[in-house]
């Protein structure tokens, strides 16, 4: 090997054999002993003139040195270069093949993975729309749910309103007749048109060109019975309503038929079926007219028994006036016959105080017939009853009783748990009129403010007693402030017939 100028020699050199020689043989021209050859000098110089020829000689000794040293090293040296240069060849190719390979597999995996993705996306996609759709339809139906609470409620605000007047005594009827006979009579003239329309077909529409297996024969048939099966449906809906009408679940039972209706037209929606505006119109007034023919007939029952019971009273006073009436006389009879004894026998003290008896009679029976004949007459009457109404109401009323007690003693029945204490009670030639003064003060203080009948008031004896030194005048004679109410005491204490402790407040 070549060793640049002042560098060491090499001390040894193995050389290896020649090509196209034996292994350990002699080279040609080697040295013998094995000994390796001498390494020419360097020369010092440029490279230019004359110094290129010695350049030249140089190089062709070194060419020389080199093949005589190291001929046989350099040969293997080129077969393992060869060698691995095939092997690295081998490899690199069989890299790329294997790279090229992986690449193929990564490259086909992306593609399945983007494929995956991509349907994936689509479908979520197709998810999202359907969920974007079905959350639109919400908002939708949550919207017309909304206005139809909302129509729901005011129908209820109106239909609560409604019953609470009606249980009131205050109805507003749809249509206005004279009596239920003759809402009876209309109802029936009513039921006779909606038997008309069934006849007549016009209480169901449905599509006329219905085919079942090619018959449109069969396809009409089939309408037919599906529409007679519907209107079956919605008239026992209709009948039901009627059976169970009250006047206060009138608006109720009419948005029951519509939505009646409604479901009927859903469910024939495929053949078109449903039930005609002038047959549902009928039988909405079907409704109307029974709630009317209701009120009606529980109105003339309410006037009947407020007949009947005024009859009663008015007979229990006749009752009344005709006993009074027949005792007066029959002790007129007594004393006219004992006077015309004493007159016979010369008795003119005795007759005298007859004479004066009789013309006490005489006056009783002329007040009996004068109050029979004049029928405004009677006792104004002032009661309450602490233990079922309180201290601060008052009932004031009217009898033509000749006993005013009796009708107090009848209200005290069994409807109230304790009997009335009477305030006051006010004897009045005009008894009606000083008890209608008294209802007029006392109006915006009565507890019933639509029924007119009920003659109750918030209100305290006092405050009685002050009206009546206005309307009665001279005929309040006397007046009880504080009710004994001894029942209600005595239950309170829980000793029966006991009275109340001192200081107890008459309030429950």
């Amino acid at each position: 090997m070549w060793i640049p100028e002042g560098g060491p020699a090499p001390s040894t050199l193995v050389a290896g054999p020649a090509p196209g020689t034996l292994a350990g043989g002699p080279t040609p021209g080697a040295p013998v002993g094995g000994a390796p050859p001498a390494v020419p000098a360097p020369r010092k110089g440029r490279l230019f003139g004359r110094r290129r020829a010695e350049a030249v000689s140089e190089a062709e000794e070194l060419r020389a040195w080199i093949a005589r040293t190291q001929g046989l090293d350099a040969e293997r040296v080129a077969g393992l270069v060869r060698q691995v240069e095939a092997e690295a060849a081998a490899l690199r190719e069989r890299a790329v093949a294997e790279a090229g390979d992986e690449a193929r597999e990564i490259v086909e995996d992306a593609r399945a993975t983007a494929k995956e993705i991509l349907a994936d996306a689509r479908e979520a996609a197709k998810v999202t729309d359907r969920l974007r759709e079905d959350a639109d339809r919400q908002r939708a139906d949550v919207s017309a749910a909304e206005r139809r609470l909302a129509e729901l409620q005011a129908r209820i605000v109106n239909a609560d309103e409604t019953a609470l007047l009606q249980e009131a005594g205050i109805y507003a009827y749809r249509h206005v007749l004279q009596d239920a006979i003759a809402y009876r009579s209309r109802l029936d003239t009513l039921r006779d048109e909606i038997k008309s329309l069934t006849r007549a077909g016009r209480a169901v529409h449905a599509t006329t060109d219905w085919t079942v297996n090619g018959s449109k024969r069969e396809g009409q048939k089939m309408v037919r019975d599906f529409s007679k099966l519907m209107l079956r449906a919605y008239n026992a809906e209709a009948d039901y309503a009627v059976r169970s009408m009250r006047p206060y679940r009138l608006t109720s039972l009419v948005d029951r038929l519509y939505k009646s209706r409604e479901t009927i037209a859903k469910l024939g929606a495929t053949m078109h079926i449903r039930i005609s505006d002038e047959f549902h119109n009928a039988r909405v007034r079907e409704l109307e007219l029974t709630a009317d023919y209701l009120q009606k007939k529980d109105e003339e029952k309410e006037a009947q028994r407020e007949a009947r019971a005024r009859e009663r009273e008015e007979a229990a006073v006749q009752r009344e006036l005709d006993r009074q009436r027949e005792k007066l006389n029959k002790e007129l009879g007594h004393y006219q016959a004992a006077l015309e004894r004493l007159r016979e026998r010369g008795d003119a003290g005795g007759a005298a105080e007859l004479e004066a008896k009789l013309a006490e009679i005489e006056d009783s029976l002329q007040d009996v017939e004068s109050r029979a004949a004049n029928v405004r007459t009677g006792y104004v009457y002032v009661i309450s009853n602490i233990g079922a109404f309180g201290d601060r109401i008052v009932k004031i009323g009217m009898t033509r009783r000749l006993e005013p007690l009796e009708r107090v003693y009848e209200l005290s029945g069994a409807a109230v748990p304790f009997r009335f204490d009477v305030h006051a009670l006010i004897f009045s030639k005009d008894a009606v009129g000083l008890e209608a003064e008294l209802h007029r003060h006392f109006a915006s203080q009565r507890v019933n403010q639509v029924n007119s009948r009920k003659e109750f008031f918030y209100a305290t004896p006092v405050e009685v007693r002050d009206a009546l030194h206005r309307f009665a005048g001279q005929h309040l004679i006397e007046f009880t402030e504080e009710p004994q109410a001894l029942e209600w005491r005595a239950s309170r204490n829980g000793e029966a017939g006991g009275t109340a402790r001192p200081g107890e407040a008459l309030t429950r």
